[in-house]
């Protein structure tokens, strides 16, 4: 049984919670959170703490999940991997390309193992689209919509926040990074809860593949990625009910008019894959830099995206 340990039990904290709870092989042994509802989330034999270097110690846990707001990132996880704890940290690793960088080239001079929880691409329906894709001819483009009404956060902004999850997806597919990309602010507007955004990037990929992302805080729940290519139009729609459904080719950037054929899927959360998979590279050593150089790469991205300060 693989003893995880926690940092974090906010709003993803306790997602994480009730997933460790239901995932074979693996038991949550610690939790280290300033949550007054602590106690009442974790299950019989979880210590709780305040303070997160108590879950370094030796004989404490096998592996840590990190679910804390990005800037305290770098140093939880530099801290884990200095101690040869394995560590999955939530997206995005870093919101500062020079400290993701260098937590990256550390992690490799350790050779620790660091995996990022960039959560879609842990979905059987994105798994089955990016095979399926294989058999469609070349990708001609991308375009995603994801948003909800929140949530809004202090620590992190809606580039980062939901920006994340869009490129994530984008470099996974292409392997490659954008030769061009920029963001534009679409919607801005106060909400009672906080800053609401819309925020639309567009990046040209190697091959002249373009690729328009858009991503929000105040739009209706949505989640859909649509890839363009040669022989098919794919859909992954996270909140349908048939979560990959497969078109004959249309133009980039318009809805395909022909009826779809669904592919299944299997019907497993992502953060449920996620947690799996990374239990499962735990348990066999894996030194794997593939899911930390994708993440330090999306880090890049959403960088060249933010405005510059005038000179």
């Amino acid at each position: 049984m693989l003893r995880l340990g926690l940092i974090g039990a906010g709003r993803w904290g306790r997602n994480y919670i009730k997933t460790i709870a239901a995932v074979p092989g693996v038991r949550l042994a610690m939790l280290a959170s300033r949550n007054p509802q602590s106690a009442a989330l974790v299950p019989a034999g979880c210590t709780l703490t305040h303070e997160w270097r108590d879950l370094l110690g030796p004989g404490g846990v096998d592996a840590l999940i990190v679910a804390t707001p990005p800037a305290m990132h770098a140093e939880m996880v530099h801290a884990a991997v200095a101690r040869s704890l394995p560590v999955l940290a939530e997206k995005p690793l870093t919101m500062n390309l020079r400290e993701a960088t260098a937590l990256r080239d550390f992690v490799a001079a350790q050779a620790g193992f660091v995996m990022v929880d960039h959560t879609h691409l842990y979905s059987p329906a994105y798994r089955e689209l990016k095979r399926s894709a294989l058999r469609c001819g070349a990708i001609t483009a991308i375009a995603s919509r994801a948003g909800n009404m929140g949530p809004f956060r202090g620590d992190a902004p809606v580039l980062w926040d939901w920006g994340a999850h869009d490129v994530a997806l984008c470099l996974d597919l292409l392997g490659v990074g954008p030769d061009t990309v920029n963001a534009s602010l679409i919607d801005s507007r106060a909400t009672p809860e906080g800053l609401g955004e819309v925020v639309e990037i567009h990046a040209a990929f190697p091959g002249a593949v373009p690729a328009v992302l858009t991503f929000g805080n105040i739009l209706a729940k949505t989640r859909r990625l649509t890839v363009h290519l040669e022989r098919a139009t794919l859909i992954y729609d996270d909140l349908a009910a048939d979560k990959l459904v497969r078109y004959p080719p249309c133009e980039p950037f318009t809805q395909p008019r022909a009826p779809g054929e669904p592919i299944f899927t299997e019907p497993r959360l992502p953060l449920a894959c996620a947690v799996a998979e990374f239990a499962a590279a735990v348990e066999a050593g894996s030194r794997s830099m593939r899911d930390l150089d994708l993440s330090v790469e999306v880090v890049r991205v959403l960088a060249d995206c933010e405005p510059q300060p005038a000179r």
